[in-house]
C-alpha cells in the first residue's frame, strides 16, 4: 500500500527536477534579441540536451548574453555569461557552467538550415564530443552541390554518406553537413529563420579577433511559451 501511495504521489509531483516542471518540456523558446525574435522547439530525442537548455531559459542565464562567434555562411554562436558585460575587443567563448551534457547524437537529425546544435570543446581534449554546458549555435550554412556535398563526404566526413534526403535538403534550404554527427542537435528554429541571416550578416572581427561582431548582437531575453 504504502509502495502504491509513493508511486501515485510521484506521479502527481509537477517537478521534474533541476527547477524544470513536467508542462516545461511541451514548450517552445521565445528567443529576443537585437535583430528580431526567434521561437525554438527543442528535440525530445535529446532530453539530457533539452532539458538543460529548459532549465537556464527558465533561470534567465541567456538573458543579455551576446552572439560572441558569428561567421556568415555557417553559425552564429552564443552562451557565454562572460560576455553580458562585454569589454570593447574581447574574445569570448570559454565561459559557461563547469559541467558538461553527453553527446546524444542521433542520425535522423542534421546540420539544415535553422538547427539548433550544442558548442562543445575539440576532440583532441573531448574525445567523447561532450557539449557545453551552456554554449549553442544556430545553422545559417549555404545550399550545396551534390559535386560540393561528395566532397565534403570525402574530406571533411571521411568517407561517411550522407542520407539522400539529407542531401536533397542542404541542395535546397542549405546547411552545415560537415558537423553531421559530431555536435549534438537539439533543437531547430520554427520562426524568426531570416533573424538567424540578419545576425549572420553582421560585420566582424574575423577569426584573428574571435569572430566577434563590431557591433554587439544580444539575446534581450529568452524565456519560455507556449507551442502554437
Amino acid at each position: 500500500m504504502l509502495a502504491g501511495l509513493t508511486a501515485m504521489v510521484a506521479s502527481c509531483n509537477p517537478w521534474l527536477g533541476n527547477g524544470l516542471r513536467k508542462k516545461d518540456v511541451r514548450k517552445d523558446v521565445e528567443m529576443v534579441t537585437d535583430k528580431g525574435t526567434m521561437i525554438l522547439r527543442l528535440s525530445d530525442s535529446t532530453p539530457l540536451h533539452r532539458d538543460n537548455f529548459l532549465k537556464l531559459v527558465r533561470q534567465g542565464f541567456y538573458d543579455s548574453i551576446l552572439f560572441h562567434r558569428v561567421i556568415k555562411n555557417f553559425m552564429v554562436q552564443a552562451g557565454d555569461p562572460n560576455s553580458k558585460k562585454p569589454v570593447k575587443g574581447e574574445t569570448y567563448g570559454d565561459g559557461g557552467p563547469e559541467y558538461t551534457i553527453p553527446a546524444e547524437f542521433r542520425t535522423s537529425m542534421f546540420h539544415k538550415k535553422g538547427m539548433l546544435a550544442a558548442a562543445r570543446t575539440g576532440d583532441d581534449v573531448n574525445p567523447q564530443r561532450a557539449s557545453s554546458g551552456a554554449q549553442f549555435y544556430i545553422v545559417q550554412g549555404k545550399v550545396f552541390t551534390d559535386v560540393g556535398l561528395d566532397s565534403v563526404e570525402k574530406f571533411r566526413l571521411k568517407g561517411r554518406k550522407l542520407p539522400v534526403a539529407h542531401r536533397e535538403v542542404y541542395k535546397t534550404l542549405g546547411g552545415a553537413p560537415h558537423l553531421d554527427q559530431n555536435y549534438t542537435i537539439f533543437g531547430e528554429v520554427i520562426k524568426g529563420l531570416p533573424v538567424v541571416d540578419s545576425i549572420a550578416a553582421t560585420p566582424t572581427s574575423g577569426r584573428q579577433g574571435g569572430d566577434r561582431p563590431l557591433q554587439d548582437v544580444r539575446i534581450i531575453k529568452a524565456r519560455l511559451v507556449k507551442r502554437k
